[in-house]
């Protein structure tokens, strides 16, 4: 196994038990431990994971990206549950647009009843999850393969995606924020998040509760430029009250109530 291999592994590992044990890494990879401490300080360096004594725990750092194979083992519950809700906004013979997020491939996956869906993604997993559908029409945006995040960004993308027009536009991002409004880590995805929002007549944003009150590095829109927030759980009353003074509404799924 290559080094890159080995840390991405720790990192999956990391996402989802929140930490890990150098003695316990080194027995399963079949490396010295010394081996271990030092993908724990590549990791730490890069404001992935937080050494620890004998080992590592997980960190929220909202301004940098994980590889997709690491966001798609986290939060998975809260993203079904999210995928699902938005799955009922869905219609057949309907167009979406769906960004390169985890829960964007989930709505996918909860809509595949759905006949004569069009969509238009610059997500290469979509795109991958797609490849046999045969009464859809699945179109590319094209663009500059974004590095570990098996997305299309750039320049390219955008100008693709603003000549259409479509149903429903689904994003995430990294944080939201009452002044912020919706922000993510880097530019590139920002920019074509605008660009889906643009050319949608109903503008979804997936977010699970992980993300409220974060701030990111880079502004995507303001919370009054997004039609449906969808989130796994009650935001709260200050939250809901806030969003409904913008005429966004929010969606979650409520609790059983006996």
């Amino acid at each position: 196994m290559l080094a890159i291999e080995r840390r991405n592994a720790i990192l999956a590992r990391l996402s989802m038990e929140g930490k890990v044990v150098v003695s316990d890494l080194s027995r399963e990879f079949k490396v010295t431990e010394e081996t271990i401490r030092r993908d724990l300080e590549k990791l730490d360096n890069d404001g992935l994971a937080k050494k620890t004594y004998g080992g590592a725990v997980k960190v929220e750092n909202f301004n940098t990206d994980l590889p997709f194979h690491i966001r798609k083992q986290s939060n998975v519950e809260s993203k079904q549950k999210i995928a699902e809700i938005i799955a009922g906004m869905i219609k057949d013979g309907d167009y979406i647009m769906l960004d390169a997020s985890t829960t964007a491939l989930n709505v996918v996956k909860a809509i595949m009843h759905r006949k004569k869906i069009t969509i238009i993604t610059n997500s290469i997993e979509i795109l991958l999850e797609l490849a046999n559908k045969p009464d859809w029409t699945v179109i590319s945006t094209g663009g500059t393969l974004k590095e570990g995040g098996l997305s299309l960004v750039g320049y390219q993308a955008e100008k693709m995606v603003e000549g259409f027009h479509v149903d429903l536009a689904v994003c995430s991002c990294k944080g939201i924020d009452v002044n912020s409004g919706v922000t993510d880590s880097n530019e590139r995805d920002s920019q074509i998040k605008k660009a889906f929002f643009g050319s949608a007549t109903r503008k979804v944003l997936a977010v699970d509760s992980s993300k409220f009150d974060k701030v990111s590095f880079v502004k995507v829109c303001g919370l009054n430029e997004v039609d449906y927030v969808v989130t796994e759980t009650d935001p709260g009353e200050a939250w809901k009250k806030r969003l409904n003074e913008l005429n966004t509404n929010v969606i979650f799924q409520r609790q059983n109530q006996n």
